[in-house]
């Protein structure tokens, strides 16, 4: 069975979970991607990295992943490097199409050398809070672009980890699959009671999904505003159409120009 989650802190009250310390990253000795990246990540935040093309953002979900080292500068996780595991959602989906749903989710517990069987039951559940339950014995082929995603992101948390990384993971999806995606995720994430960091192109995911929403611009890549959404969660249609969320969106917004201008 799927774990209660711990209650959800006030931001500033939580416990660390990992810090950039003036992260650089360059290519090939030439291309410099990242430049002084600086980030705190405490149990239980949902931060979006939004930013222009090129700015780094991929770069620095992968840093954080272990997936490449920096340039300068440290990447510290509290309790030791990587402590508590990570999972990982890419902008494709990226299933095995020769596998089920089940054996995909199945996947991050396969590698650990954990028999199907011993985890039937987690795997089921965590198909049940992405709605999947009954395409459990599908295979990608017989799925939407949608439900292909569901399946990748409970690949992703099917082990509990201590936290997700999302790379664009809904861009190539319509609006109305995206928004739909957008009210999933925050629902899940209440389940289950992870951190989240979340790169998007788009200011309106961003606000919307986000407790913290950092600006970064490019060439080289840095954050240049970090800006806190303060609506509470649940959060649905009401916000999506409130005040504070056009505020939001407009702040958001200014901060991108913003960093357009610094890239320039």
């Amino acid at each position: 069975m799927t774990p209660a989650p711990r209650p959800l802190l006030p931001l500033g009250k939580r416990a660390r979970v990992l810090e950039m310390q003036g992260v650089d990253k360059t290519f090939n000795g030439a291309v410099m991607a990242l430049r002084k990246m600086s980030l705190t990540v405490n149990e239980g935040d949902f931060i979006s990295l939004l930013g222009p093309s090129g700015c780094g953002k991929s770069t620095a979900l992968r840093l954080i992943s272990g997936l490449m080292p920096p340039t300068a500068g440290r990447i510290v996780w509290e309790g030791g490097e990587h402590a508590g595991d990570l999972g990982m959602v890419f902008q494709e989906p990226t299933l095995m199409p020769w596998a089920t749903v089940a054996q995909n989710v199945w996947l991050p517990f396969r590698l650990r050398g954990t028999a199907f069987k011993v985890v039937e039951g987690q795997i089921m559940d965590m198909l049940a809070l992405v709605g999947l339950e009954r395409f459990a014995g599908a295979y990608p082929r017989e799925l939407s672009g949608g439900m292909k995603m569901r399946v990748s992101i409970a690949r992703a948390m099917v082990t509990q980890p201590r936290l997700i990384l999302m790379d664009e993971p809904f861009a190539a999806l319509d609006e109305i699959t995206r928004q739909k995606l957008n009210n999933d995720l925050l629902a899940l994430k209440a389940r289950i009671g992870c951190t989240v960091i979340f790169v998007t192109h788009s200011v309106f995911e961003s606000v919307f999904l986000s407790d913290r929403v950092l600006v970064m611009a490019a060439r080289p890549g840095r954050v240049i505003r970090e800006l806190t959404i303060d609506a509470p969660y649940p959060r649905d249609m009401v916000f999506r159409t409130s005040p504070a969320y056009a505020a939001a969106c407009r702040e958001a917004s200014d901060a991108l120009v913003e960093a357009m201008g610094e890239a320039a």
